[in-house]
C-alpha cells in the first residue's frame, strides 16, 4: 500500500513518534488524523501540518464514546481510513510492592494497562471495522494496522511490571488479529522501539537517559523519531508483512535497572 493520498488515523500523534510520524506522513502525501487528549498539542500540529490535509480530534483512547465519535470525525472529513498507527501510552512506573513492601495499589496497574493495551485495542477495532468496507487495492489489501510495543515487553526493568505487562499485550495481539483480519485484507504489525530521545523520554531526567544509552549497542546514540516514521512507512508500503513485531533499537537489551 503506497502512503501517498491514503488517510492515516495517529493515536499519540499530538506528540512524541506519533507527532513525528504524523509529519512525516503528511509529507509523503498522506491526509492525517491524530487522535489525543492533548488539545492545544493536537491543533498545534495540525496547524503545522495543514487544515486541508490533517485534523485533530480530542480522544481519550480509554473512551468507546470518545473514540467513537473520532472515527466519525474522520470519516466526515476525509471518507475513508486506510492506516492506523496506536502510539498513545503513558510510562507510569509500577512496582509488584511499594517501598514500604505492600502491595502496590491496583488502579496504578490497571491504568496504564487501560490506556496502553485496551486503548490500543479500542483504536485498532474501530479502525478496523471501516477498513473492512475499504475496496480492495491491488486485490489483496483494504488496510494496515501498527501498534507501538516497546523494547520493555521483552526485558522489562525493576518499575516497570505494568508498562511491560501492557507492551508485552500488545505483541500477544498481533498474530491473532493479523489471522483474523488476514481474509478482509487488513495486516496487523508492532514495532518495539527501543530509546528514542521522546517527551516520555525526557521525562525520566539525564542521569537515567545516560544510563540507558550506555545499554545501547549500535549506533550508540537515542533513535531519531524519523527512523521511527520511516519504519512506519515501510511496513505499510511491504504488502508481506504481517503478524510481526520489528524491534528497533539498535540491539539495546535492557539490564534490570
Amino acid at each position: 500500500m503506497i502512503v501517498k493520498n491514503k488517510v492515516v488515523v495517529i493515536s499519540g500523534g499530538a506528540s512524541g513518534l506519533g507527532q513525528a510520524t504524523a509529519r512525516y506522513f503528511a509529507e509523503k502525501g498522506a491526509k492525517v488524523a491524530i487522535l489525543d487528549l492533548n488539545e492545544d498539542a493536537g491543533k498545534a500540529t495540525a496547524a503545522a501540518i495543514g487544515d486541508e490535509g490533517c485534523l485533530f480530534c480530542v480522544a481519550d483512547v480509554t473512551s468507546e464514546e470518545s473514540v467513537q465519535s473520532a472515527i466519525e470525525q474522520v470519516l466526515e472529513k476525509f471518507g475513508v481510513i486506510d492506516i492506523n498507527i496506536n502510539c498513545a501510552g503513558i510510562p507510569a512506573p509500577c512496582k509488584v510492592l511499594d517501598r514500604d513492601g505492600n502491595p502496590t495499589r491496583l488502579k496504578k496497574f490497571s491504568h496504564v494497562t487501560s490506556v496502553n493495551l485496551i486503548g490500543i485495542f479500542n483504536v485498532m477495532s474501530k479502525c478496523a471495522a471501516v477498513m473492512a468496507k475499504n475496496p480492495l487495492e491491488k486485490a489483496e489489501e483494504r488496510g494496515v494496522i501498527i501498534n507501538v510495543s516497546s523494547g520493555a515487553a521483552y526485558e522489562g526493568q525493576i518499575g516497570q511490571s505494568a508498562y511491560a505487562a501492557s507492551k508485552a499485550g500488545i505483541i500477544g495481539i498481533n498474530l491473532p488479529a493479523a489471522r483474523e483480519l488476514g481474509p478482509l485484507g487488513i495486516r496487523v504489525n508492532a514495532i518495539a522501539p527501543g530509546l528514542f530521545r521522546t517527551p516520555m523520554v525526557d521525562a525520566l531526567g539525564d542521569k537515567v537517559i545516560e544510563s540507558l544509552v550506555d545499554m545501547i549497542e549500535s549506533p550508540k546514540r537515542c533513535g531519531d523519531m524519523q527512523e521511527f516514521a520511516h519504519c512506519c512507512e515501510f511496513i505499510v508500503e511491504n504488502a508481506y508483512i504481517n503478524g510481526e513485531t520489528i524491534r528497533l533499537d539498535a540491539a539495546t537489551r535492557l539490564r534490570a535497572k
